[in-house]
């Protein structure tokens, strides 16, 4: 069953910054490309690295985990470079009103 959560007001994520949710143990980086938003799971898949303390590349829509360097695609949760080779889950994101939100399992 999918579940919608309220994470900010539109105005609070300016292009180029990312937000942490948590939900049901999972953590999910919210990231503003260019005025685009997209979710995906804040854990790197090769060692578990926060993905959202990474940067972000905004012209690419990618963010580059902080330990390894491994570069993740923000649409597709998929990585672009080594050391991951698996991707990321990706989440739905929407805006309402002005209210950012996420639709999760």
């Amino acid at each position: 069953m999918t579940s919608v959560i309220e994470v900010c007001p539109l105005s609070e994520l300016p292009p180029g910054r990312v937000r942490i949710v948590e939900h049901a143990g999972i953590e999910v980086g919210i990231f503003n490309c260019n005025g685009e938003l997209f979710a995906i799971e804040d854990r790197c898949s090769h060692d578990d690295g926060p993905l959202a303390e990474g940067v972000i590349d905004a012209g690419a829509c990618t963010v580059e985990c902080p330990r390894h360097g491994a570069i993740f695609d923000l649409r597709t949760g998929r990585p672009k470079t080594l050391p991951a080779y698996e991707p990321v889950e990706t989440f739905t994101v929407t805006v309402d009103e002005e209210m950012i939100k996420l639709e999760v399992d």
